[in-house]
């Protein structure tokens, strides 16, 4: 009965310094005050226009792309995606693209300051 006893003392302990203090964050007060450039009766309207056109942006069946054309062609969306594949697999490899970006550098726009190196030469 005593291991027991002692055995949920220990969970207790463990359970109640495991769970620390939680603060809550105090809330952002926006000071600046709203000014519309837009009237009652504008905003009315162009509600008014929405429904008329019956369109519904929340129903299923609501389709954005439905009177999309578009005005590339397939061999030039196929070139600038091959193009640009070995860019976005370097920038969004396994060290965030820094080893890509630090080659990708020019040794004229970098200008290096060695260590030990003074930098103030004239004596």
């Amino acid at each position: 009965m005593n291991r027991n006893l002692a055995y949920a003392l220990v969970v207790f302990a463990a359970t109640a310094a495991a769970a620390g203090q939680a603060f809550a964050e105090t809330p952002t007060l926006e000071t600046t005050p709203f000014v519309s450039v837009k009237t009652r009766a504008d905003v009315q309207a162009e509600l008014a226009q929405h429904k008329a056109n019956g369109v519904n942006t929340y129903s299923i069946q609501y389709n954005p792309l439905k009177s999309f054309k578009s005005t590339a062609q397939r061999e030039q969306v196929v070139a600038e995606y091959i193009a640009s594949r070995d860019v976005v697999a370097a920038t969004t490899g396994e060290d965030s693209g820094s080893a890509y970006f630090a080659q990708a550098r020019t040794p004229h726009s970098v200008s290096r300051t060695l260590a030990g190196t003074p930098v103030n030469t004239a004596r």
